[in-house]
């Protein structure tokens, strides 16, 4: 069976990410009251659970220390730091808020800088044009990082008009692209968890 994957809850205050080979966490990065995030981050867990132990990080549900603690590299130790440092790669979910990623992320992802270091992620975006700006900016941070973001990813229009009852039901052809994108995340997960372990690149 394949390493555990964590989630990253969507930008609305949960954005998911998913991580293929060993933990890899999917989180949600939306924390919004009203938000699809949840909904499309449970579809995507659902659709990896059968490759991947899936470890769902809702950021809306996270309590990160005050910004004015925050250093150089990160700062004190929060309720997910063990989470996102175990996990070998990243499944991505987030909405775009005014051409960008939401805030909520982008706190997590600078109180964690170490942890997130040389592994792979895949963006699952989604707005009302598909979230592609939230994907590309994304990106820049995660380079800083030495993150590889996939090039295949998943960019979701207006999935509020694809909910039944609450669960989001994916148009035609787009579980084929998720399945893509999966299928090269865990091709760099193996390949930079192998790398991490006989060839660590000095810090």
């Amino acid at each position: 069976m394949s390493p555990p994957v964590r989630e990253y809850l969507d930008g609305e205050v949960g954005c998911a990410l998913e991580v293929v080979t060993t933990l890899a966490p999917r989180l949600i990065a939306s924390v919004r009251d009203a938000r699809v995030g949840r909904a499309v981050a449970d579809w995507v867990a659902a659709r990896t659970a059968t490759s991947f132990d899936v470890d769902l990080i809702d950021l809306a549900e996270v309590d990160l220390p005050e910004d004015r603690l925050l250093q150089p590299g990160g700062g004190v130790p929060t309720p997910i730091t063990d989470r996102i440092a175990d996990a070998h790669g990243y499944l991505v979910v987030t909405p775009e808020y005014n051409h960008s990623f939401p805030a909520s992320l982008k706190r997590a992802i600078d109180w964690h800088c170490g942890e997130w270091m040389f592994k792979a992620a895949t963006v699952v975006s989604y707005g009302a044009q598909g979230g592609g700006l939230a994907t590309e900016h994304l990106r820049g941070v995660f380079a800083e990082l030495h993150v590889v973001t996939t090039r295949r990813g998943l960019g979701l229009r207006a999935p509020w008009t694809h909910l039944q009852e609450g669960v989001f039901a994916p148009p035609e052809g787009t579980c084929e692209v998720l399945d893509g994108a999966l299928v090269e995340l865990g091709w760099w997960t193996r390949a930079l968890r192998r790398a991490r372990a006989e060839h660590p690149l000095p810090r």
